[in-house]
């Protein structure tokens, strides 16, 4: 799949992400259903997956590996739990702001990845379905339940 097709696949279902999301009010995108999670703690660890991966594609762009030495990312929770933990506070509208401005980081930083890195399996094509593609379908079916069973 070519990178134009990729980020085009990213753009929907970042759209359809925020469909998912947009016109919640600040107590109910900060009310706890998703385990100890609220979907502000959703958007939040997206979001920093987003900027976290929009520096390692930069990174590739400059011909250089994606992770810098000493980093590991194998801990998914950890990660998840720090990039939450970052926007505790952070008012509803400033997280769906934020949301929006790490996702075009992101998708900045892959448009100046070659377009060979983005070939099935090569680095820019799974940070792009890790990060964000296969990110958003893995979180967007629970808060579209928990919407509807909350008549929300």
């Amino acid at each position: 799949m070519a990178k134009q097709e990729l980020l085009q696949e990213l753009e929907q279902g970042f759209q359809e992400l925020l469909r998912a999301v947009e016109g919640l009010s600040d107590d109910a995108a900060t009310r706890v259903w998703y385990g100890t999670w609220s979907v502000r703690d959703i958007i939040a660890h997206i979001s920093g997956w987003h900027r976290e991966m929009a520096a390692a594609l930069e990174r590739v762009a400059r011909g250089e590996r994606p992770v810098p030495e000493g980093v590991d990312y194998s801990d998914a929770d950890a990660w998840n739990a720090r990039f939450a933990q970052a926007h505790a506070d952070t008012p509803w509208p400033q997280m769906l702001a934020e949301l929006k401005a790490s996702k075009d980081a992101f998708v900045a930083a892959a448009r100046q990845v070659p377009e060979d890195r983005f070939e099935e399996g090569r680095v820019a094509y799974r940070i792009l379905h890790n990060a964000a593609i296969d990110h958003y379908r893995e979180h967007m079916p629970a808060i579209l339940e928990w919407r509807r069973r909350e008549g929300l």
